[in-house]
């Protein structure tokens, strides 16, 4: 399987500045629910310490089970994940979590979300030190004028945008996206697609993010791993698994609005589609 993530490398650009550090290691990892039917098998990978890394496959590869085993709320049936030298079990503050659906309690304000998980990972903070930690992360997603207002007073987008600067305002050494934009109207995300990219180059942020968007994947990662399918052909059952790893080319200070123009783009996101297209089944 791996013999084509070399060629992918070759193709694309080479091993890229990450491609040597392993903050986060996944080794030959695999999901089972059905005993003769791994749902995937055997994937590894590492993510370096500042990269951003997205994951692309159709529905049913296990890019979310991936995702939630590495945010420690589901466990694989084969393999370990590692992050910073310690396996993961279970979950962590170490670690935040950005859903398609927001996750805010409702009855609770902008303000009120945000400061219960920075109260969670310092408790010890006094009042105005987490308020002041709050509003710096809500500034950051340019939501201060709504602060003090309850979800039910937010559109779909700033609801979003309060649950990554939730997931900022904590710290941890990995963020993890799982389609955060999926439910999101296209003009709102690509402005929160711009916004995140401007705080994961200021804080040098780790980043593992599961899209169908092969543009989106393109415009934020340094890296895209792709999923391949399981697959049955004449009685015989192929399980899922990391197909090819393709290393992103295009200069890391891209912008949306310059993405069409550079070179290498088309020939990446050919690549990439032609994948989903005619190879994403396991053989």
């Amino acid at each position: 399987m791996l013999n084509e993530q070399q060629a992918t490398s070759a193709a694309l650009g080479q091993a890229g500045p990450f491609a040597q550090a392993g903050f986060l290691k996944i080794e030959k990892l695999g999901k089972t629910y059905q005993a003769d039917k791994p749902v995937f098998a055997d994937v590894s990978f590492t993510v370096a310490r500042g990269e951003f890394v997205c994951i692309i496959g159709h529905s049913g590869c296990g890019k979310t089970t991936v995702l939630n085993v590495l945010a420690g709320l589901d466990a694989a049936t084969e393999g370990h994940a590692f992050m910073d030298g310690r396996e993961i079990a279970g979950p962590s503050l170490e670690r935040g979590v950005v859903f398609q659906s927001h996750a805010l309690m409702p009855w609770l304000t902008v303000r009120q979300n945000i400061a219960f998980a920075v109260k969670s990972k310092w408790p010890d903070w006094k009042t105005p030190e987490v308020n002041a930690h709050v509003e710096k992360h809500v500034d950051m997603v340019g939501l201060l004028p709504a602060i003090d207002k309850k979800p039910s007073q937010l559109s779909g987008g700033m609801k979003q945008r309060v649950g990554i600067a939730r997931a900022f305002a904590i710290q941890p050494k990995m963020l993890l996206l799982d389609e955060p934009f999926g439910a999101l109207d296209a003009l709102t995300r690509g402005t929160i697609q711009d916004e995140l990219m401007g705080i994961v180059r200021q804080t040098q942020q780790t980043v593992f993010m599961i899209t169908h968007d092969v543009d989106e994947a393109i415009l934020l990662s340094d890296r895209i791993l792709l999923m391949s399918n399981g697959n049955e052909s004449n009685g015989h059952y192929v399980p899922g698994g990391l197909a090819e790893v393709v290393v992103n080319p295009l200069p890391r200070d891209r912008t949306r609005a310059q993405l069409h123009h550079l070179p290498s783009y088309y020939e990446v996101r050919n690549h990439i589609v032609d994948f989903l297209v005619s190879r994403a089944k396991a053989h």
